[in-house]
């Protein structure tokens, strides 16, 4: 899209051209509408709250949410898919929590800020 089509012009062309070229690239909003939809569940946004403040299992996770194992099985593989939270494997068991990125780490605190509670001690 050229400035020429632009209807009004109230910015300079520079910046006009740069959000143009920017919004564009549809895979990085498509990226980010994708992590906001996997949020869009009460029970992932409780459960990634949890997995920001310890590393646990399954059957732990279930208990604490007083949801099935296969519900956070479920609520697990969609936060992972996502990049939100991140996994590992000790025998059989496997141990989840939030990924150590800035955008979970802002997800967190918006989380914090949004409903104003803070991270326990």
């Amino acid at each position: 899209m050229s400035d020429s089509l632009l209807p009004h012009k109230h910015n300079d062309e520079d910046l006009s051209r740069n959000i143009m070229k920017e919004l564009e690239n549809v895979d990085k909003f498509e990226k980010i509408a994708y992590i906001f939809k996997q949020l869009q569940d009460t029970n992932r946004v409780r459960l990634f709250w949890l997995l920001c403040h310890c590393e646990e299992c399954v059957i732990n996770i279930s208990a604490l949410l007083n949801m099935s194992s296969p519900a956070i099985s479920h609520h697990l593989r969609l936060l992972r898919s996502s990049g939100l939270i991140t996994s590992r494997r000790e025998g059989k068991e496997v141990y989840y929590k939030a990924a150590d990125t800035k955008q979970s780490k802002l997800l967190h605190q918006m989380i914090e800020q949004v409903i104003e509670i803070s991270c326990p001690k």
